[in-house]
């Protein structure tokens, strides 16, 4: 099973690679840093859509045979809105929570969001927390933001506070919305947390 496995994975990593079905033009198999860029900007689901579901095959190959993560997470995330597959939410829940495990940030990051919304999910957002620190310790910028409003509205542990801190301030965006919206998170943390563990934060994760 393992000789299959490795054999199945080569043959569909090889490039260039191309959509299973001949249907009109083939489609490129995403690479992982397209699928990177396209859960950065929550436009996966809308991409298999346009490119008129022609890759179904190959991502669930992907994700069920291969257990890439990125595929996983995709795959799943299909699976739970009905996108090019029957709609089967336990089952993509499923994927994206093996996508996590294997530390996909978009999958942490997602898993987290919906158990603090009650998305899919019960809400449950003491259980956000694990999730969205591990994503946010990987740099998802959504998930440090998250984790900081559910800080700052009580649950968590205040012992999280320092870690959440450090990651908004080592954050580099471009956005304007996202730098003010973390500016106003820093502050609001800062009220709650000693000056020396702000101090301690800041000194974190940098070289000089």
């Amino acid at each position: 099973m393992k000789l299959q496995a490795l054999l199945l994975s080569t043959l569909l990593t090889a490039t260039p690679a191309y959509a299973l079905e001949d249907v009109g033009e083939a489609v490129p198999v995403y690479t992982e840093s397209d699928l990177i860029r396209m859960f950065d900007a929550n436009s996966h689901l809308q991409q298999v859509k346009a490119d008129d579901c022609q890759l179904l095959q190959d991502i669930e190959a992907r994700a069920v045979r291969v257990e890439s993560p990125a595929y996983q997470f995709l795959y799943g995330d299909m699976l739970a809105w009905g996108v090019c597959v029957d709609r089967d939410v336990e089952t993509g829940i499923y994927y994206m929570q093996s996508a996590a495990h294997q530390g996909s940030p978009a999958a942490l990051e997602q898993l987290g969001r919906y158990y603090a919304t009650g998305t899919l999910v019960q809400q449950d957002r003491e259980r956000a927390i694990p999730y969205l620190r591990e994503a946010a310790s990987m740099g998802n910028v959504d998930a440090r933001i998250q984790l900081a409003e559910l800080l700052l509205s009580n649950y968590g542990s205040p012992l999280d506070f320092e870690d959440a801190y450090r990651w908004l301030y080592n954050t580099v965006t471009a956005s304007r919305k996202t730098h003010s919206k973390i500016t106003s998170l820093r502050r609001s943390l800062e009220n709650r947390m000693p000056g020396n563990v702000i101090a301690r934060a800041k000194r974190r994760d940098t070289f000089w």
